[in-house]
């Protein structure tokens, strides 16, 4: 027999010695895990440049600092410690352009999607991405009919408008009650997109119910650089609350209009105040902030997680700790433990796990994760309001830090 031939059966039988041995675990090899190939793609698709990108960057960010924890903890354990690689993309704040987008990360073969920040542009990838059976896990987008549709890829972390619009006027309701009754009477601003009308009819139709009256509803275009006009009507009319419901840019120049004009009603009480929860805004404009009640995403200011996230945000240059970013934070873990559950990256196994998810180390005040037609059932606002520069959380009384001021006087 001539020494190669011999040598070439040798290396054979060692080969399947070792590939014998590394099955049984004799050799301490780790056993090959479906999926291990390679790493896992995540589309995170925000509204990074337009109207929007403030609040987009601040989404891109909390779910970049969620993707660079999982990933340093040691990736996706039941896929081999798979590695999350997020591909980001921006809708520009358009949503023809996130469902462009959607199509690019369908082609990427991403596994899932987290977005896309803003009612329309989510209500637009959720049904692209169900094209492609691709899971959407939707961090803020608030308009209802994104979980109406029977979409069996849509996962909606947070609550929708009528939830939170129904908590506001209850708690509202409480408020004014227990002051005496000493506002009567409501004017609501609103931007012009599905969040801000969808929001603003719930709470017309709802608000006179309990005893206020709607002394008008204002529709305004995105972007405003000028509410002179609509806060001369106010003036004229002299409501005792005014609801805005706008995105930052807005928000933040229409109060600043109003301190201009020497507008004071008895309460700014936001729904979805764009910039009333804003750390941003408050050290930007203190004057105009403090006393500012918003109904908003928030998270448990009582978990310590929460405020660990919180240090490390605001350690970083010119940032600040949002809603955009603590949802986006919370729903990239949410998806994580779903593919860690599903052991899978197959899109029909992620949207299963997801569906059946009690995912519980959340630290926003929901409770264990439950979908029912893609709405997580136990997900709430809280009642915040900006006092001596902070942003204090006042309803419910389970996580409130301080009792409401309320009407406002301009002490606190």
């Amino acid at each position: 027999m001539s020494r190669p031939v011999q040598q070439r059966r040798t290396f054979i039988k060692k080969s399947a010695a070792l590939s014998a041995a590394a099955a049984a675990g004799g050799l301490g090899f780790p056993a090959i895990v479906r999926g291990q190939s390679g790493p896992l793609k995540i589309g995170i698709l925000h509204p990074v440049t337009g109207p929007l990108s403030y609040s987009g960057q601040l989404c891109r960010l909390g779910a970049r600092i969620a993707v660079d924890e999982i990933n340093a903890a040691g990736g996706i354990k039941s896929l081999g410690g798979a590695k999350i690689d997020a591909v980001y993309g921006d809708a520009q704040s358009k949503p023809d352009v996130g469902v462009a987008e959607v199509e690019k990360m369908n082609e990427a073969g991403c596994s899932a999607i987290v977005g896309a920040y803003a009612s329309a542009i989510c209500l637009a990838t959720t049904q692209a991405a169900a094209k492609h059976n691709l899971p959407h896990v939707v961090d803020v987008g608030v308009a209802d009919q994104i979980v109406e549709r029977g979409l069996k890829n849509t996962f909606r972390f947070g609550p929708g408008y009528k939830v939170i619009s129904a908590n506001a006027i209850n708690y509202l309701h409480i408020m004014n009650k227990l002051a005496g009754a000493p506002a009567q009477t409501v004017m609501i601003i609103h931007e012009e997109s599905l969040f801000g009308t969808g929001t603003a009819g719930l709470l017309s139709q709802q608000l006179p119910a309990f005893g206020f009256k709607i002394v008008d509803v204002i529709k305004h275009a995105n972007p405003t650089r000028d509410f002179n006009n609509i806060v001369l009507r106010m003036k004229s009319l002299n409501p005792d609350i005014v609801i805005p419901a706008n995105y930052y840019n807005e928000y933040a120049l229409l109060v600043r209009t109003m301190k201009q004009q020497g507008v004071a009603p008895k309460a700014i009480y936001s729904v979805l105040g764009g910039a009333a929860s804003s750390f941003k805004f408050v050290k930007e404009f203190p004057d105009v902030a403090n006393g500012i009640i918003d109904v908003n995403h928030w998270y448990n200011p009582k978990d310590k997680r929460a405020i660990a996230l919180r240090r490390k945000v605001e350690a970083m240059p010119d940032q600040f700790f949002t809603y955009e970013v603590f949802l986006n934070y919370e729903c990239v873990y949410l998806l994580a433990d779903a593919i860690e559950r599903a052991k899978s990256t197959r899109r029909e196994a992620i949207m299963d796990a997801l569906a059946a998810s009690t995912w519980s180390r959340t630290f926003m005040p929901y409770g264990p994760t439950r979908f029912v037609n893609g709405q997580n059932q136990g997900a709430e606002p809280l009642v915040m309001q900006v006092l001596k520069g902070d942003i204090d959380v006042i309803l419910p009384n389970t996580f409130a830090q301080r009792s409401p001021v309320f009407p406002w006087t301009g002490k606190s």
